[in-house]
């Protein structure tokens, strides 16, 4: 991410690049540039740089200060009308402190403290008395999105309150400053923009976003009835899925019921990020899901479909392509199809801005599987990610084969407690795999339970270490004293079993 905004600096500002000076404090002007980029196209907003690209950086101790001015600011509707979820982030250019903020192409007509601003070249412009303009501006709105759709006569009472309950609990666990808990369900929707007013046409009602987040099954099907999350598998025979779901219903229990179904059949990994134990499936496939479920073309009847096949997994959607070609870690871009289903996804953890979640899912995708992810922004969406998971139930470590189960493919004869066994296995091989590659350099019996959080001594001998010591994996150093008080384990290389 530093070398892209390194890369943006260098072309200097233009329509979607604004650059501030913010040694101590957020800049006033720098709310009109960000209520500007969301009523036209969209952009970056970088504090800590001179008009003419110079770095100049936000002083290290006003940093917290600015961000906490920030988030306030955009969340106060006295301020800024309708008030929006935006990420402010940091980063270091030359030892020098950066803050930056992707702003998206907004799905209202914005304003700051009363005055409506447009995007021109690399000015922000007040429109607010210019009838034609905002008018022009709020027809681009309820044209552009299909989630804006109002569908009158719908009952809000007959939503799902469980699931709005839900979101507020997790927005205030995530975001304190964006507390909605003490909102009725229509000052819930009138705030989120699920709730709309069309004075034009003197109607008003719940949007189609409304529905898809928190209809029921039924009303999911009476009013987007095109809808369906296809989720399968399809390795052991090719002309056939050997599992699968077809989902109608609100898009958060979709995303719940396909990462389920990603659990039951990929495997998770043991992965470190710094000291911190990483689920790089979770991570990676909860982003793909909600990007699946947030950038969906509505309008269109086409499935949107996530698959698994023997060497590669598929996830693809109806979509108004923006690049017309490959995404890559150079021309992601920060663009909503559907913003307001996209704010309460964002604002649940659920998923990131989709300039920011690339290049991690490009990482993480290449540690999960060894690939990286191919991403095709056409009339459907597609990501594809490669990976070996089937191939074998042998796996090659250091250049010895050693047998390891097939966490894909537990065995079928177990039926009451299937799931629970395959979660078992999995388990096991994902710590062998760990204990072999934490023990090249020689490790303690104790200093291995610690690292992956095991207590009871016996049962991690004969559940993970003594399997992988018979199959000549793991060696000891003292090993005609097994029980030596100085014993220690390590993984045996190609070279020492050579030996």
């Amino acid at each position: 991410m530093t070398e892209q905004i390194k890369k943006l600096i260098a072309e200097g500002e233009n329509q979607h690049i604004e650059f501030k000076k913010a040694k101590n404090d957020f800049p006033k002007d720098a709310f009109e540039t960000i209520c500007a980029f969301l009523n036209t196209d969209g952009g970056i907003l970088i504090l800590g740089v001179e008009d003419d690209g110079t770095v100049k950086g936000v002083n290290a101790d006003s940093v917290n200060n600015i961000k906490t001015k920030f988030v306030t600011s955009i969340n106060n509707q006295q301020i800024f009308s309708p008030t929006i979820y935006l990420d402010i982030n940091e980063i270091k250019i030359d030892n020098k402190t950066i803050l930056y903020v992707r702003v998206p192409n907004g799905s209202d007509v914005y304003r700051y403290k009363g005055k409506i601003f447009k995007r021109n070249f690399a000015s922000d412009v007040d429109i607010t008395n210019v009838k034609d303009e905002v008018t022009r501006l709020y027809l681009k709105t309820d044209n552009t999105y299909s989630e804006n759709q109002i569908i009158p006569y719908f009952p809000i009472n007959e939503l799902r309150e469980d699931l709005i309950n839900r979101v507020k609990k997790i927005v205030k666990n995530n975001n304190p400053q964006m507390d909605w808990s003490d909102l009725t369900i229509q000052e819930f929707l009138e705030k989120n923009k699920l709730y709309k007013k069309d004075h034009s046409k003197n109607n008003e009602g719940i949007t189609l976003a409304g529905v898809l987040l928190f209809g029921t099954e039924d009303q999911i099907e009476e009013y987007v009835p095109s809808f369906k999350f296809e989720v399968a598998k399809c390795v052991d025979n090719p002309e056939r899925y050997d599992d699968r779901i077809t989902l109608q219903t609100n898009l958060i229990d979709c995303l719940d019921a396909a990462s389920k179904f990603i659990e039951k059949y990929l495997p998770s990994p043991f992965y470190l990020e710094g000291i911190q134990r990483i689920d790089l499936r979770s991570n990676i496939f909860r982003e793909i899901i909600a990007n699946m479920l947030v950038h969906k073309e509505y309008s269109s009847a086409e499935p949107t479909k996530l698959i698994i096949y023997k060497d590669k997994i598929v996830a693809q959607n109806s979509n108004i392509p923006r690049i017309h070609g490959l995404i890559t870690l150079e021309n992601t871009y920060n663009f909503s199809k559907n913003p307001r289903i996209a704010k309460i996804f964002r604002a649940m953890g659920f998923v990131e801005d989709f300039g920011t979640g690339i290049p991690k899912l490009f990482k993480y995708c290449k540690e999960y599987t060894g690939y990286e992810p191919i991403i095709e922004d056409e009339k459907t969406f597609r990501i594809t990610l490669r990976h070996e998971f089937f191939k074998s139930k042998i796996k090659q470590i250091q250049g010895e084969q050693i047998k390891l189960f097939d966490t894909a493919n537990v065995s079928d004869k177990v039926n009451n407690n299937k799931d629970q066994v395959r979660d078992q296995v999995r388990d096991q091989v994902r710590d062998q795999a760990g204990i072999i590659d934490f023990c090249k350099i020689p490790k303690s019996l104790k200093e291995i339970m610690q690292h992956f959080g095991y207590t009871n001594k016996t049962k991690f001998r004969n559940k993970f270490l003594n399997p992988l010591i018979e199959n000549g994996i793991i060696n000891l150093t003292f090993p005609e004293s097994p029980h030596s008080p100085k014993q220690k384990y390590y993984t045996v290389t190609k070279e020492a079993s050579d030996d």
